[in-house]
This record gives structure tokens, C-alpha cells and sequence, in this order.
């Protein structure tokens, strides 16, 4: 395969050479067998991605030096090796990279977050775990990596329990009355694969099942606690009150969830510049943050949803890592179900809480950027993944416009909506209004009506002085 030749700066190269080893990254000398390498570029794969740069020598005792390969055909084993096994493409690239005063061509593989279980040159599994790598071998850890994955879904799994647990319940038979009258329960869920065997499986159970947590203890439960600390971390001392559990059919338990936090958010107060001040969140945030918990958690982990909320932030951290390839920064643009049935079939409930599917997240920062506050922050852990909302305030409207004229030399009325997502015509003139009141800006001469536009006023480059002296509380 043909691969490029980049030209990088000597400080690029010095950073390349001080790369820390770490979960993300790693460098290699151009001595290591290239089916050793395969070990690594594995481990990445099945992991979170990475970074791999081989042709940095790294001595015990002395100091890294970039010693790469005399020429491309220099690297012919490697690439061979590697192009058979993590083929040139979406997952995988492979450059060369070179610099003046610096020895050889340094090889490249930048590594994504594969959505099948990547294999080394030896057939074995390898993850990467902080700055190592680590092989599976136990057939419940590569079962474990296939759910990480989404490859194997926990859904499926059968629990053995009395069928008319799900074939009886108040909640099947309320849902068969709304949705599909004219069947009955029992031969509807065979056709849903929810009845297997004659034993109902977890989708099944989460679903239709009176107490699913009886059946599945610590596998499916919410737990709400209210912490009065702004620090990083709860105490027992700073408890509010004994955690709430929400338990229930995974529709009854979202919508409990929801009202229970939302409840206990409208209760807590923040100390603020006029002293202390309702936290005020979107509940459609909290509704979307705490459904997407819910539904793409993983089930094979023996752990309840978490819901904390503390005085500045709400975090909601659901069991499993993001599935298949979604990532931190492709999760508001990619789609995967970890459990796909559970998602399909919950939507058919009537008002389902998942009713934009695919679209919870991407509501939920919408909401939080339309009430201006801060869009919630996502951390993909080993174990779990951990939405955090905070109660922090995005730049005014006013200080958003001026920072855009800073860089542009005009902003019209749709402009400015669209860039302080403010709904209406009349509540983005008041915002201007009050910017060309103080000379910030002015009417570009010759624009009218829909036309009109603002340039820089008179007083623009005082703009950050002024506003710290007499703030304006954005409203409509």
C-alpha cells in the first residue's frame, strides 16, 4: 500500500519523542517484530483507539531519540503484516513522518475504536489498559468484550424465572390492550424473541416484568442521591438524605427517575451573586440524559444507574463504556443500540419516553445551550459512561455578538439567533437594542428591515470593559 510522507516541524518532532505512554499512546523502536506490534495496534482497536509511533528509540537508561526507517521499503515488513490484519481505511492509517536533522522516516498508526474484536498475528485478543496491554483469554472476558463491543447483546440472555412473570404482569397486559388488542401475550413475546424456551429473556423481563430488579438483583435499579458539596466528590457527610431508589418496568422507572430528579434539582439551592438561588435545568435534558442511561446501559454489569445530583451539576453515570465504535466525540453524530430490541420496543409504548430515537442526546444539548447554560460533559470510563450537567453559564447573548464581531464584520438579527439560539425576531432586537444603546454596535448604513445588519460601534473596543462594568442579564 502506498503510504504518505509528512513533513513535520523539529517541535512536532520533540513532541512525538516525548509522547507519555498512556492508554491513548504509544512509541516503539523499529527492532520490535512487527507480529509483536500487531499486539498493540490489537489492544488499541478493541479498546478506545490510539496512537502508535514506531521508530522512537526508548532506552531504560538514557535519553529517547527518533531513529526511524532509512526508506518506506525499510518498512515493507511492518506494512505487510499490517495491512493484512487492520487494513488501510476507516479504522485504521498509516503515515510516515519526517524532519529535518532527525534520522529516518518515523511510521505512524493512528488507530480508531474498531466495532468488531480485532485479532494479533498470533489469533489472540489483546485490550489496552492504561499503558499496557492486556490479553483475554478467560471466555468471560472476551464474552465481556463482545458486549462492549455490541456484538453480543446481554438482552438476549434467558432468565430463568416463571414465564407468566412477563406473560401475567399489569404492564403486558396494559400494553397489549393500547398497542396489539387482538393478540395475545404469550404468542406476541415468542415473536419478540422475548420468550425463549419458555423462559423469558432480559429485554423481556425489563420490559413487561412487575419488579424486573427482583428477578435481576443490582442489574437494573436507579439510584438518586442529593449531595449539598459543590466538590468533585459525595460524602456520607454531605448526604442530604438516604438515596432514593426508583425501581419498576423500565417505562414506569424511566418517567420515576425523571420526576424524582427533577424534583430534588427544584429543591436544591446554589449560592449565587444575590445570595442563595434556585438551580435551574432543562427538564428535557434531565428526561433525555436519564432515558439514554436506561436504555444503552449495560445489563451483563451487576450495577444500578447513578444519579447524583450535587449544588453546581447532576451527573448520571450508567453502567458499560460507550458500545461499538461511538466514541466521546462521534456520540452526537454516530448511532448504535447496545440493545437494540429494548430500544424498538419501548418506542412502541404509547408516548414513549424514547420518542426521537436516536435524537436524546443531541435534544438534551440543545436544550441546555437554549437556556445558556454549559452543554453537558461526556466521560467514556472503563466501566461505565458519566454525563455530567453543569450549572454554568454560557457567555451572555451580548457578550456571544460581540465576540463574532471581533471576526466578522457584520451579524444580521437570523445571524445572531441562530448563534445565541434565541427563538424569536423581537427578543434578538431587544439584545441589539441594547448593544447600540451603549455604541457596541451600530446599523451597517444602507441595511433595512430583514436586511439589516450591525458592524462595530463607536465604543466596540472598550466592549470587555463596559460589560464587566454594567452586565446585562440576557433574557427574553
Amino acid at each position: 500500500m502506498a503510504i504518505e510522507i509528512f513533513s513535520v516541524p523539529a517541535h512536532n518532532a520533540q513532541k512525538i519523542i516525548a509522547t507519555r505512554e498512556s492508554h491513548y499512546a504509544d512509541i516503539k523502536a523499529i527492532e520490535i517484530q512487527p507480529a509483536k506490534l500487531t499486539e498493540t495496534i490489537c489492544a488499541f482497536a478493541n479498546a478506545d483507539g490510539g496512537e502508535l509511533y514506531i521508530g522512537i528509540d526508548d532506552p531504560t537508561d538514557g535519553q529517547r531519540q527518533w531513529r526511524g526507517f532509512k526508506d518506506p521499503e525499510a518498512a515493507n515488513g511492518h506494512l505487510q503484516i499490517f495491512e493484512k490484519l487492520f487494513p488501510l481505511g476507516q479504522s485504521f492509517e498509516y503515515n510516515f513522518l519526517e524532519c529535518n536533522g532527525f534520522e529516518g522516516l518515523v511510521l505512524q498508526v493512528a488507530i480508531k475504536k474498531t466495532s468488531q474484536i480485532m485479532r494479533a498475528s498470533n489469533g489472540n485478543i489483546y485490550v489496552r489498559r492504561g499503558a499496557a496491554k492486556h490479553k483475554l483469554t478467560a471466555p468471560e472476558e472476551i464474552r465481556r468484550l463482545e458486549y462492549s463491543k455490541g456484538i453480543a447483546s446481554f438482552e438476549t440472555e434467558i432468565v430463568n424465572v416463571d414465564p407468566e412473570e412477563i406473560t401475567n404482569s399489569e404492564e403486558v397486559i396494559r400494553f397489549m390492550l393500547e398497542v396489539v388488542p387482538q393478540a395475545d401475550p404469550e404468542g406476541w413475546l415468542k415473536k419478540q424473541q422475548l420468550l425463549v424456551g419458555g423462559r423469558p429473556t432480559v429485554c423481556g423481563v425489563l420490559l413487561f416484568a412487575e419488579q424486573p430488579q427482583a428477578l435481576m438483583p443490582k442489574r437494573c435499579g436507579v439510584k438518586i442521591y442529593r449531595y449539598k458539596t459543590s466538590d468533585q466528590q459525595g460524602s456520607r457527610d454531605t448526604l442530604a438524605f438516604l438515596p432514593v431508589t426508583v425501581e419498576g418496568p423500565i417505562n414506569t422507572q424511566i418517567r420515576g427517575a425523571v420526576a424524582e430528579t427533577i424534583k430534588v434539582v427544584q429543591q436544591a439551592k446554589t449560592l449565587g451573586s444575590i445570595g442563595l438561588e434556585d438551580i435551574q435545568y432543562p427538564s428535557e435534558a434531565i428526561h433525555e440524559i436519564v432515558t439514554n442511561a436506561l436504555i444503552h446501559r449495560d445489563y451483563s454489569l451487576a450495577d444500578d444507574v447513578h444519579i447524583r445530583v450535587f449544588d453546581n451539576r447532576v451527573e448520571v453515570e450508567s453502567p458499560g463504556p460507550l458500545a461499538a465504535h461511538i466514541t466521546t466525540a462521534n456520540i452526537l453524530d454516530e448511532r448504535f443500540a447496545r440493545n437494540g430490541s429494548l430500544v424498538r420496543l419501548l418506542n412502541k409504548f404509547p408516548d414513549p419516553p424514547n420518542q426521537d430515537v436516536g435524537e436524546g442526546l443531541n435534544t438534551a444539548f440543545d436544550a441546555m445551550r437554549k437556556l445558556g447554560l454549559k452543554e453537558p460533559i461526556i466521560t467514556n470510563k472503563e466501566n461505565s459512561v458519566l454525563v455530567t450537567v453543569r450549572h454554568e453559564r454560557l457567555a451572555s447573548h451580548e457578550q456571544l455578538i460581540l465576540e463574532y464581531l471581533q471576526d466578522h464584520p457584520s451579524i444580521r438579527n437570523k445571524q445572531a439567533r441562530e448563534l445565541c439560539y434565541v427563538d424569536a425576531d423581537y427578543k434578538m432586537k431587544r439584545i441589539l437594542g441594547r448593544l447600540e444603546d451603549r455604541q457596541l454596535i451600530e446599523k451597517v448604513p444602507g441595511t433595512i428591515r430583514n436586511t439589516t445588519a450591525y458592524q462595530r460601534g463607536a465604543l466596540f473596543e472598550q466592549w470587555r470593559s463596559i460589560i464587566a462594568l454594567a452586565p446585562e442579564v440576557s433574557s427574553s
